[in-house]
């Protein structure tokens, strides 16, 4: 059963909140040694739940929050980091407080890498994450341990956010489905005003459309001391995503936007999901929108080592040394120290033309379809630094030679090539994050080999109706809840 279900198996007495959080945490006992999913349980706080009066739509519910800005209030906030997870959170983020007040009975905390910063999840603060569907693959990042627990049946959805993909990377790698909210519609506060500028949004990773809209109408909406406020839905998500969508005329594209190559599967993705659109009567044709890739590349690479370098030097207040973050944390992090403000801010400006660029296409196409990921859900070790790369970054940070770098004007042929590298299984997801408009991974395909591969649908701000909508249509015609990984089958 999703989350739907279980609520109204509550609300009907046939089951109690206890008897639920019994089955989740037999679930969790058996198959989290193998996942690595749940980082910081918290069982006892359930289990006091439980023994309470619990109302709201979700009341009862077993649930996970994601261990990276969803706070609760005496836990620590880790980020996948060895620092934050000794910092207990002063009081309840406004997500965690909405779930809450909606009746969720949280039982834990999912695993991140440091600092939510990459499409795979290893921390070395917490360990390696494995996708249920493989153990030998990534659930994705940075909500992978979302996406692995939910995937596996230890709860029907999962708090997650996304600065890059980080809901819809993991729902591809997983089988789920993940929307990203547009920029606003969820509330991050109150200990910050916005996440990276403003490019991440917080949501669910589920296993059913109809989940995700009902965690939207739990989690939307504005708080007081929020930056900005956008106009709220016409009507309830679950509401708006039980209509039909009409004729959309959809574009799509399997063309990198980083010119990096595109696997064989996830163009086939594309195509039969083209193939299937067309059977439902909507109009899709070959089209994207006119933006420079690589520049947007370079931007997101700029916020990266900017919103690093300032988180290093907050710990650093807090008693920390960056000897304590990871390799990669500290490199990015030099980056950032080495470069100007000017750069800085002249990086974030150049967001606009994406947007502009983006708002283009929207004037002649409903929907943008391209896949969520490049690459099916590659394997552990395609994720390392290799050693010898490893060996000469931790060189240059010792001899302190990136200042000298950025002072010689190699600094900028240095983020063109980690522009390239680091996006080239996961190019297709940021053009959302830094426009702020919502998108979602629908997973309609399975590889040759039984690992899922998700499709992206991109909509124009406050469109997460319409995608909703469609994303029913398309569950319908193609189901998946009921498909399951042999691991979660077997917990039986």
């Amino acid at each position: 059963m999703d989350a739907t279900d279980l609520a109204r198996l509550i609300r009907e007495q046939h089951a109690t909140p206890k008897e639920l959080l019994d089955l989740a945490l037999a679930r969790y006992h058996r198959l989290n040694p193998q996942l690595n999913a749940v980082c910081q349980p918290m069982i006892d706080i359930a289990r006091k739940r439980v023994g309470e009066p619990l109302a709201g739509p979700l009341a009862g519910v077993p649930f996970l929050i994601k261990d990276a800005i969803q706070d609760y209030a005496g836990m620590p906030t880790g980020n996948g980091s060895t620092v934050f997870s000794r910092i207990p959170a002063r009081r309840h983020s406004h997500i965690v407080q909405r779930l809450l007040d909606a009746g969720a009975v949280i039982f834990g905390k999912t695993n991140t890498p440091e600092l939510a910063l990459k499409g795979v999840t290893d921390p070395e603060a917490f360990g390696r994450t494995v996708n249920p569907w493989n153990t030998a693959h990534t659930p994705g990042g940075s909500s992978g341990g979302s996406a692995a627990a939910v995937a596996a049946g230890i709860v029907p959805m999962a708090g997650a956010n996304d600065g890059g993909g980080s809901i819809r990377i993991p729902a591809a790698c997983c089988g789920l489905f993940g929307l990203r909210p547009t920029r606003g519609r969820v509330s991050v506060g109150p200990a910050a005003a916005e996440i990276w500028e403003g490019a991440s949004s917080d949501g669910v990773v589920s296993r059913s459309v109809r989940d995700s809209a009902l965690a939207l109408d739990v989690l939307a909406g504005p708080n007081v001391g929020d930056p900005f406020q956008i106009a709220g839905a016409q009507d309830s998500f679950v509401n708006l995503a039980q209509r039909e969508p009409g004729t959309l005329r959809i574009g799509f594209s399997t063309r990198s936007p980083v010119d990096t190559p595109v696997h064989p599967e996830a163009i086939k993705a594309v195509e039969e999901t083209v193939a299937l659109l067309q059977s439902l009567g909507h109009e899709v044709v070959e089209a994207e929108p006119d933006y420079d890739g690589q520049a947007l590349a370079r931007s997101y690479l700029m916020l990266y080592f900017g919103q690093v370098a300032a988180t290093l030097d907050e710990a650093r207040t807090m008693g920390a040394r960056d000897e304590e973050f990871e390799l990669l944390t500290r490199v990015l992090a030099a980056f950032g120290r080495s470069m100007s403000s000017a750069r800085y801010v002249a990086s974030h400006r150049q967001w606009n033309s994406f947007s502009q660029a983006l708002g283009q296409f929207y004037q002649q196409h409903d929907l943008f379809l391209t896949p969520t990921l490049a690459h099916p859900p590659i394997r552990h070790e395609q994720a390392q630094i290799p050693t010898r790369q490893a060996k000469l970054l931790h060189n240059m940070l010792r001899s302190g030679a990136l200042p000298t770098l950025s002072r010689w004007g190699m600094l900028d042929n240095m983020v063109n090539d980690m522009a390239r590298k680091n996006l080239t299984y996961v190019p297709f997801t940021q053009l959302a994050n830094l426009t702020g408009t919502p998108a979602m991974s629908v997973p309609l395909y399975w590889t040759e080999k039984g690992l899922p591969l998700g499709v992206q649908f991109c909509g124009p701000v406050g469109s997460e109706g319409r995608l909703l909508q469609l994303a029913s249509q398309l569950e319908q015609a193609r189901p998946w809840k009921d498909r399951w990984p042999a691991m979660a089958t077997e917990a039986e």
